[in-house]
C-alpha cells in the first residue's frame, strides 16, 4: 500500500510538472500561409516563405517598412499587400525588373526552378545603401577639380596645408 501511494503522488507531481511547463511553452500554430495574389513580377508559384524573405532583404536594403510600398485596410486594420494603391509599389517592381535585365544583360545571371534570380551583379543595396530614395549627385560634384577631386591643390580650403 506504501508502495502505491509513493507511486501515485511521483506519479502526480511528474504529471503537474509537466502540465506546468507545457503551459508555458509558446504553442506553435499550424496555419496556413497567405495567398499570395497579384503577383505581377515573381513567379506565379513562389512559396510564400520566399516572398515574405525578398521582401524583408527589399526592406533592409531601402531602410523601411511594409507600408512603405504597401497600405492598410482601413476595416480590418491588416497589411493590404495586394493592393497596388501607393506608387511606390510599382516603383518595386520597376526597379526588380530593371535589375533582371541588368543582371541577366552584363552579368549573365540565371534563374532558379522558380523564376527568381538565383546570381546577381547588382541589387537594391548597390543604389540605396540603407535608404528609401539614394542621393542623386549630379556631374559637377564628381568632376575632379585642379588638384584632384577634393578641389584646389595642397593650398586650397579642405586640401593638406588648407583653412579648416
Amino acid at each position: 500500500m506504501i508502495i502505491n501511494k509513493k507511486f501515485a503522488i511521483t506519479t502526480g507531481l511528474i504529471g503537474v510538472i509537466a502540465l506546468c511547463v507545457s503551459a508555458t511553452l509558446p504553442q506553435q500554430q499550424q496555419h496556413e500561409p497567405p495567398k499570395l495574389v497579384n503577383l505581377k513580377v515573381f513567379p506565379k508559384n513562389v512559396p510564400y516563405r520566399v516572398l515574405d524573405h525578398q521582401m524583408d532583404v527589399w526592406s533592409d536594403a531601402l531602410g523601411v517598412r511594409c507600408n512603405f510600398c504597401h497600405v492598410r485596410d482601413a476595416q480590418s486594420g491588416k497589411m493590404d499587400f495586394a493592393n497596388d494603391a501607393k506608387p511606390e509599389k510599382k516603383a518595386a517592381r520597376d526597379m526588380y525588373q530593371m535589375m533582371g535585365k541588368i543582371n541577366k544583360k552584363f552579368f549573365k545571371a540565371e534563374k532558379d526552378s522558380l523564376g527568381m534570380i538565383m546570381t546577381t551583379g547588382v541589387n537594391c543595396n548597390t543604389c540605396h545603401h540603407g535608404t528609401s530614395h539614394p542621393e542623386i549627385k549630379g556631374l559637377e560634384e564628381h568632376r575632379p577639380g585642379p588638384g584632384g577631386p577634393g578641389g584646389p591643390g595642397p593650398g586650397g580650403p579642405g586640401g593638406p596645408g588648407g583653412q579648416k
